[in-house]
């Protein structure tokens, strides 16, 4: 088990976002996530490729660019070039998921494929032996700031049974809700990177919010 912490922009202040990588890089997370919503798939708007791009310039830690896009054979490629490391994509939205994860996979990135919290994990078995990851949605997409859906806890044990049956050893990212609080009950429910976006930037020092979870992370990395 590898604990890894991943904020998320979608919580940082928009204008200062190159100085919030830089905090929370320094505080010592482990990658960055990136929330893309196109208005169709999800309700919102955020990021496109450009803003990826001027990123990339800026930290060298993985960026984890999470597609919540309607045709997403379209985004990968753009991403790709901005300078995305890890990308994942929703299994609601791909007619041909195989072909999306393995163009992915050629283009020589971390290929995850993410699931809403209505949508049964057992959906992903035919293709889990071919991902990097799996994230799971553990609120409804689209807005941050949402409180963690209860259900999910039983979602990401299953998933981890699952995986250990198949012999499968590939981490569970989860995005949604993630507090200091529940941090070490998920963890123990089988979750292995956590998205965090409001809990670390809405947070009076996010810096000494990533410091606690890392260290919480530190004690089940050395089990």
């Amino acid at each position: 088990m590898m604990i890894q912490i991943a904020p998320s922009i979608l919580s940082a202040d928009f204008s200062r976002i190159a100085e919030a990588i830089k905090l929370v890089e320094k505080a010592g997370a482990d990658l960055i996530h990136i929330d893309i919503m196109d208005g169709h798939f999800v309700p919102n708007l955020t990021f496109g490729p450009k803003l990826v791009a001027s990123l990339r310039e800026k930290t060298s830690l993985p960026l984890d660019v999470h597609l919540m896009v309607e045709n997403p054979r379209f985004f990968i490629p753009l991403f790709h070039e901005a300078g995305a490391d890890w990308i994942s994509i929703h299994i609601e939205t791909s007619a041909h998921i195989h072909k999306d994860i393995t163009l992915i996979k050629e283009l020589d990135r971390k290929a995850g494929l993410a699931i809403n919290p209505a949508t049964p994990f057992h959906l992903i078995s035919e293709i889990v032996q071919e991902l990097d990851y799996v994230l799971l949605m553990t609120v409804n997409p689209g807005w941050g700031g949402q409180g963690f859906i209860e259900s999910c806890h039983a979602k990401i044990s299953n998933l981890k049974k699952m995986l250990t049956h198949q012999n499968i050893d590939i981490p569970i990212e989860i995005d949604g809700g993630v507090t200091y609080e529940n941090m070490e009950k998920l963890i123990k429910d089988g979750a292995e990177i956590f998205v965090a976006g409001s809990s670390i930037f809405n947070d009076k020092n996010p810096a000494e919010m990533i410091i606690k979870m890392k260290k919480l992370a530190k004690k089940y990395n050395q089990q």
